[in-house]
């Protein structure tokens, strides 16, 4: 049985150490004091450890059960939900009018990764009412705020997202789920929605579905959709659930992973729905949902790696097979432990140095959210709009990777169901693909968010880039070790945007054939980034005489691995995107 150790002096190191979140000039840090991010870190991992990682693989076993269109959660999931739910936890960012804690978004994300690292499937039950919560917030009339946000936030009714039909994922221009406008204001909602995540399930009292659908003599395409409340039951006067409203669940899909998490074929069938902003506008308030999903789903990725990395190197350091070259490590027993062997030694660093600057990453970009959001500031919000594919696409990649390298450090014994890996391995390739799929991503980010405003995020970023390291290269060492690596890199970066300037108008399929490429350079750069900013961190606690030395001097040492064995893989993806798309192309479709 897999275990979980949450790694809070990691998160710490990141929060205060490398951000510097106590200190920052964004409204509400200041609370983020490190005493007090430190005990809200260590009540989190006490629920994820003891809570939630236990239920992990019995849910992933037993799996949600259907029945005459009732969904039943695993074993212990109801008890589970309702800690949780009275701990304040689904709130926790949350506006305090409407009975959040009103903590900042990076707080949220701290817990989150622990979450889920213990339990993903059972996280995604409320992981995907903050996304419902944050559109309505934004987009919804003060009545429907008035009403559901309470209960979303204190976690009595949860909330879904519904986008995908049988006909339609991506291209969701074609969706067919049709609202017939009503003389009371509302909409009779008919259609079927599929691949629906906690459509229906016995954790709340009520289930806010937020589905799109088109309205009659509407525009074709993308721009006639409008965006409707669909609850499982109608509130009645006192806001209590009501009547059963026309929406059931028609089947729970069998998944490669996540099977404590009912994933639902929807039933609309003349369902009262309540539109959610403008007719027709419904794309703009979904993407509020969708694009914090994504970044939701990037930690996903690399949370799974966590937990993965964690049971990996536990394995390595008490599995006895085989000696060191030269004189064995432990003479007295019959083999060595396989961490003397430099192949599980490269294995591991690799898991090791991904996960820890994965969370650093991510960590920035849920900073950078709180200063758009909280602080106005237009530069953070196109910046954080810019990397949004990157933390999904690249992190997810590069998570599954990890629970996979983490798999083969066991050896046979991993591709066992008793070790428990697998289900890691299981449960992190569906981030790959929902939420819009990485190939998808890299086509966002290159066909709309890199020229976006002449460009303006991404050469922000590059000065940010060039800042950094004006800044720092008095320090030699630091200079030596991750400086010069990370302005190679991002040298690497620059060209390849170069080229995009001057192939996207004449040659877009070249621009477009080196779009993934161009989304893993610029992640491998991002974490090239973060490992300077902790490398410089930890020479600081170093030579200030604080901290645990060896918890510093580790860090060093894994971020010089990440450096010169990870960080090169620009040059690499630099030569794959300027070859253009010729050899990709050149294959007729019918001799594939």
């Amino acid at each position: 049985m897999p275990t979980y150790t949450p790694p809070t002096e990691d998160i710490q190191f990141v929060l205060q150490d490398v951000l510097g979140s106590s200190s920052a000039d964004i409204p509400g840090y200041d609370e983020l004091e490190p005493d007090f991010t430190a005990a809200v870190l260590d009540e989190a991992g006490k629920i994820s450890a003891e809570l939630l990682a236990p239920l992990n693989a019995t849910g992933d076993a037993e799996g949600c059960s259907f029945d005459n269109g009732v969904v039943r959660t695993p074993k212990g999931y109801p008890e589970a939900y309702e800690q949780v739910r009275q701990g304040g936890w689904i709130g926790l960012d949350a506006d305090p009018d409407y009975g959040g804690q009103g903590m900042p978004y990076l707080l949220h994300t701290a817990v989150g990764e622990m979450f889920v690292s213990a339990n993903m499937a059972f996280n995604m039950y409320w992981g995907l009412t903050h996304g419902a919560i944050s559109a309505i917030q934004v987009h919804g009339s003060e009545e429907q705020k008035a009403l559901y946000l309470p209960r979303m936030i204190d976690g009595t009714w949860s909330g879904t997202m519904n986008l995908t039909e049988p006909q339609c994922g991506t291209d969701l221009g074609l969706i067919r789920t049709r609202a017939e406008p009503q003389d009371d204001g509302t909409y009779r909602i008919t259609g079927t929605k599929i691949w629906i995540s906690a459509g229906e399930h016995d954790l709340t009292e009520n289930i806010v579905h937020l589905v799109l659908a088109r309205i009659p003599g509407g525009p074709e395409g993308t721009k006639g959709i409008s965006l409707f409340i669909v609850p499982k039951f109608l509130p009645d006067a006192d806001g209590k659930p009501g009547q059963r409203n026309g929406v059931a669940c028609a089947g729970l899909e069998h998944k490669m992973g996540l099977h404590s998490n009912a994933t639902c074929v929807m039933s609309y069938d003349g369902a009262t729905g309540f539109l959610v902003g403008e007719a027709h506008k419904g794309m703009r308030a979904m993407f509020t949902m969708m694009n914090e999903a994504r970044l939701g789903v990037g930690l996903q990725g690399y949370a799974q790696g966590v937990v993965a990395y964690q049971n990996a190197l536990a394995w390595a350091q008490e599995r006895l097979q085989g000696r060191a070259l030269g004189a064995p490590a432990n003479p007295g027993g019959p083999a060595d432990s396989i961490m003397v062997h430099p192949d599980v030694r490269r294995n591991l660093m690799h898991q090791k140095s991904f996960v820890e600057g994965a969370r650093a990453f991510t960590f920035w970009g849920a900073q950078l959210i709180d200063r758009a959001h909280r602080g106005g500031d237009a530069r953070a919000e196109a910046l954080i709009s810019l990397l949004t594919p990157v933390i999904k696409g690249f992190l997810t990649d590069k998570g599954f990777e990890t629970t996979v390298l983490a798999q083969q450090t066991l050896g046979g014994t991993g591709f066992t169901r008793a070790a428990g890996i697998e289900q890691f391995v299981r449960d992190a390739r569906i981030t790959m693909i929902y939420e819009g799929t990485n190939g998808i991503q890299s086509l966002d980010l290159v066909g709309r968010k890199l020229p976006q405003d002449g460009g303006r995020a991404i050469m922000a970023f590059f000065d940010i880039i060039k800042g950094f390291i004006k800044e720092n290269e008095g320090d030699a060492a630091l200079k030596a070790e991750f400086l010069d690596p990370l302005e190679a890199a991002s040298k690497d970066l620059q060209a390849a945007a170069m080229y995009f300037m001057e192939q996207g108008m004449t040659s877009p399929a070249n621009a477009l054939a080196g779009s993934y490429d161009f989304m893993h350079l610029f992640g491998h750069v991002c974490l090239g980034y973060m490992w300077a900013r902790m490398a410089r961190a930890s020479r600081a606690a170093l030579a200030d005489g604080r901290g645990n030395p060896a918890f510093h001097e580790a860090k060093l040492v894994t971020g010089r691995y990440y450096m010169l064995r990870q960080l090169p893989a620009t040059a690499l993806h630099l030569a794959r995107i300027t070859s253009g798309a010729e050899t990709v192309m050149a294959l007729a479709p019918e001799d594939f």
